[in-house]
């Protein structure tokens, strides 16, 4: 599966950028994306940017990423909590198996 993160074009130069997302800027390669201005809301794979998308587009995916990693974290802090999982634990022995 790859992952692509949508991220606004803040500078650039010849083939090459800087793209943030959120605070986080990263240096982005241009070069599948040459006609990419600043401004421009990019998706990024890989160090490359290869699309531009709508801003709403955008904003939604990064809305979708939060709400995916809040569940994750409160999942996590679920399972620190002491909280079990309600499935039963697999036989140990071949007594218990039979």
């Amino acid at each position: 599966m790859c992952l692509a993160i949508p991220m606004k074009l803040i500078e650039r130069d010849e083939l090459s950028g800087t793209a943030e997302l959120q605070g986080v800027r990263r240096r982005v390669s241009l070069m599948l994306l040459p006609e990419a201005r600043v401004g421009d809301q990019i998706l990024i794979h890989a160090g490359f940017a290869i699309a531009t998308v709508d801003p709403e587009e955008a904003a939604e995916t990064v809305r979708l990423f939060d709400a995916l990693r809040e569940a994750e974290a409160a999942e996590a802090d679920d399972r620190t909590s002491g909280e079990t999982d309600a499935s039963p634990a697999p036989p140990t022995s071949r007594e218990e198996r039979a």
